[in-house]
């Protein structure tokens, strides 16, 4: 593969993990509300997430996905309803003014659970495989060689990771923090609005 492969294929990335979505939203909201260690364990898994449905692209899942398409409606429409779930958990706790302390059951999910957590938020939405197994028809050749998978997982891995991380950061400035509290129930219920449709347009489209 030369450099030139290697490049676009961070770059058209790069855009996709940049725009928009339920793990972006997510990495914001854990930031906000619990701290940018905390979120970068999130984003860590994010960015796993991301290279599961990659490597699920390089074993084909994309094209069994055009192969049977009921496949890929039963896994939109679980995905979408996990979402959806965390939505209505935002929205019901909105009101709820944020203690210093986190919530028992916040409290005792560990990094690894909010690795999980951001392994999840991926994989509730499979349309990835489809985006990836595009990249990878139009800028990998047939025959190339492991390492190049090695450099493709790593470069998606940072991207979405690194973006999240990123994220989570500005969200856990206490700036940031200080016009939270103002606002909580608005913006707690705007962020489950948000994933709530984001549900919905995964189940739809």
């Amino acid at each position: 593969m030369t450099l030139a492969a290697f490049v676009a294929i961070y770059l058209v990335h790069l855009a996709a993990a940049i725009s928009p979505g339920p793990a972006v939203l997510l990495a914001a909201r854990t930031g906000l509300r619990e701290g940018f260690a905390r979120g970068s364990w999130l984003a860590v898994g994010i960015g796993l997430g991301a290279c599961a449905w990659a490597v699920a692209a390089l074993f084909g899942l994309a094209v069994l996905f055009r192969v049977a398409p009921a496949l890929l409606t039963v896994l939109k429409f679980a995905g979408a309803a996990y979402l959806i779930y965390l939505a209505y958990k935002m929205w019901r706790h909105a009101p709820e003014p944020l203690d210093d302390r986190l919530p028992e059951e916040t409290s005792a999910r560990g990094p690894l659970g909010l690795v999980w957590q951001g392994i999840a938020t991926q994989l509730a939405n499979p349309k990835p495989a489809v985006f990836f197994g595009t990249i990878f028809l139009t800028f990998v050749p047939p025959h190339a060689p492991a390492w190049a998978y090695g450099v493709i997982l790593a470069i998606i891995f940072l991207n979405d990771a690194g973006w999240n991380v990123i994220i989570a950061r500005i969200f856990s400035l206490e700036r940031t923090r200080r016009g939270y509290l103002a606002l909580k129930t608005t913006i707690d219920r705007i962020f489950g609005g948000l994933l709530a449709l984001l549900g919905l347009k995964l189940a739809l489209t």
